[in-house]
């Protein structure tokens, strides 16, 4: 088996699912290697040589004036191009005092002036300054390939037209037209790997919209190449989009959809047992097989050695840091070991929440020495030391006996999760957590407001989350809040309270970094199944042929929230930034 992880994904690190997997599938016998065909294309195309080919075939397109400007210094990327991207791997950093001037970068689009470096770098964050400049040059380049293949963005590929598809023919439409030269290159890359080896099942991780669209260009590659393969697709695109699907066109290119936990769905059909969790098309049909299975194996449960980057090109993954915002560079500056301490989320009760799907509301624990076994493992690898647990929710218990562990083996790490800000985070609890090497913490105030905030479910009030808050940053721990706005029945004087709420956390020093989400109702939480609980109604009670998950809904005098997205982000970027406490709240929509 091969698995394969489809273009595009962040460039910083490798993505878990295909790490996990072929770990647990090698450990139980089932002969496994990985394909992270996301940066294997990447690096090529930003490559001297590619470059010389794809920016000539930009200039025959239609082309905006900051594309003219790239155009016009194509010699400047494509002699930079692989000094940069070392540059950017953590090597030559004796380069980093010239890529942080910005007289090097010969008016590049893009480019910051110097007094916003200044504010953001000081005159000591040399190379925070020059990874900063060096990833705007990369942007730059890919914005010009946006022009050669409309569907190509950096960490993603044909999200647009993925993110919504109730029926399959806005895929099948772009999957009859000619190749785009991106997409030839990435085949032309599969075609090198498939070379070497024989396959009896590809399997294929989507796990985003942002990749949906080249997994399908690969599957219908390796069917009209390799017609006796058979193809999985899985991941978290497939168990949030497709549960509900009757279009059995997807078929055409593979044979199996399997859902939640992939470990022993695809063990079953490698091992040819009566399938779980997987959907299949016999004689035109679609055959639903044991979707409510929830029997679950993974490499926290097997004891054996396991491998986990075997086949991966560690020295091909590079950071990017076009953003100053704290927790987004954590996101794509760093090669962080990805892992869980628990399955699910202990407390699955919140109403925008996706809590009937098992990620979400199968909850257990994992058991914590065999989790820094797996830690153990990554550092011999990969020689890595930072972990990002990717847990829905960090039990704190869990975070406690890890920190613990991790202490009495005298490891050195540094780590950060995903937690709730409830009162289990005392000053001793963080105090542990720092010592064992958390670095930052994220998590959803969601809607600080207190009616909206019960009515959400979120199980917590705006006193006990300032003191989780308090306790995490006296302790040194980074807080990322998530934000939300537009649930049903809230106010635009309930959002101005939250707004409010949110300027005192970051004058107080609470908080370090957020981001506003626009509230969106699911299939499958709580208030996309039961909207009359919370005043609104579907738009239709329908299901898309193709992907169900966000559904149309409609409430009585519901405030246009469209008008206030600017004004939120706007906001919370000065505050940030540590200005505009003085502004009056309701000015940031004006």
């Amino acid at each position: 088996m091969l698995l394969i992880l489809p273009p595009l994904i962040q460039p910083n690190t490798f993505y878990p699912s295909t790490t996990h997997l072929t770990a647990y599938l090698n450990a139980v016998g089932i002969k496994t290697s990985q394909f992270d065909l996301s940066i294997t294309l990447l690096d090529t195309i930003l490559s001297k040589e590619r470059l010389t080919v794809l920016f000539p075939e930009a200039e025959n397109h239609k082309l905006n004036r900051r594309q003219r400007s790239i155009i016009a210094n194509a010699s400047f990327y494509i002699e930079n191009v692989e000094q940069v991207k070392t540059f950017l791997r953590g090597n030559d950093t004796e380069l980093a005092p010239l890529y942080a001037s910005l007289a090097f970068w010969q008016d590049m689009p893009r480019l910051d002036n110097e007094e916003e470096l200044s504010w953001d770098y000081g005159t000591s964050g040399t190379i925070d300054r020059a990874k900063h400049l060096c990833s705007l040059f990369m942007k730059n380049i890919c914005e010009l390939l946006e022009v050669v293949d409309p569907h190509f963005q950096f960490i993603r590929y044909a999200e647009k037209i993925c993110t919504y598809l109730p029926t399959f023919d806005i895929l099948q439409k772009e999957l009859r037209k000619p190749v785009s030269p991106i997409v030839r290159i990435m085949l032309e890359l599969l075609d090198d790997r498939l070379k070497t080896e024989s396959h009896d099942y590809i399997g294929l991780s989507v796990p985003f919209p942002g990749n949906l669209l080249t997994a399908l260009h690969i599957a219908r590659h390796i069917k009209t190449r390799y017609p006796d393969t058979r193809i999985i697709m899985g991941g978290g695109y497939v168990n949030t989009e497709l549960r509900q699907i009757t279009d059995s066109a997807i078929f055409d290119y593979i044979d199996y959809l399997c859902f939640d936990d992939g470990e022993l769905p695809i063990r079953h059909i490698a091992e040819s047992k009566p399938l779980i969790r997987t959907i299949s098309r016999e004689n035109g049909n679609l055959v639903r097989h044991d979707m409510d299975n929830h029997d679950t194996d993974s490499i926290y449960t097997i004891t054996q050695p396991i491998r986990l980057t075997t086949g991966l090109p560690l020295d091909k993954y590079f950071n990017f840091t076009d953003s100053t915002n704290p927790m987004h560079r954590l996101w794509s500056d760093g090669r962080w070991n990805k892992m869980m301490l628990a399955h699910g989320c202990y407390w699955h009760k919140c109403a925008f929440c996706d809590t009937t799907l098992d990620y979400i509301g199968n909850f257990f624990p994992h058991d914590i020495p065999r989790v820094v076994d797996i830690m153990e493992q990554f550092i011999a690898e990969t020689g890595c030391r930072g972990f990002h647990f990717i847990d829905e929710a960090a039990p704190p218990a869990r975070l406690k006996a890890l920190s613990e562990e991790i202490l009495r083996r005298n490891l050195r790490v540094s780590f950060w999760t995903n937690i709730r800000f409830d009162r289990s985070f005392t000053t001793e609890l963080c105090q542990l957590l720092a010592r064992a090497g958390c670095i930052a913490v994220s998590g959803g105030i969601e809607v600080a407001s207190p009616r909206v905030l019960k009515l959400i479910n979120k199980g917590v009030t705006i006193d006990s989350v300032r003191l989780s808050l308090r306790n995490l940053t006296d302790c040194g721990i980074m807080v990322h809040a998530y934000l939300m706005y537009g649930f049903p029945t809230q106010s635009v004087a309930e959002l101005y309270d939250s707004l409010s709420t949110v300027r005192d956390l970051f004058a107080d020093g609470l908080v370090q970094s957020a981001f506003w989400h626009r509230y969106a109702m699911t299939c499958h939480s709580p208030s996309g199944q039961h909207p009359e609980l919370y005043n609104a109604r579907h738009i239709t009670d329908t299901p898309n042929h193709f992907a169900n998950n966000e559904i149309a809904y409609t409430e009585e005098n519901q405030p246009d929230w469209g008008k206030f997205t600017a004004g939120l982000n706007l906001a919370t970027y000065n505050f940030m930034r540590q200005t505009g406490f003085d502004f009056p709240v309701k000015k940031w929509f004006k």
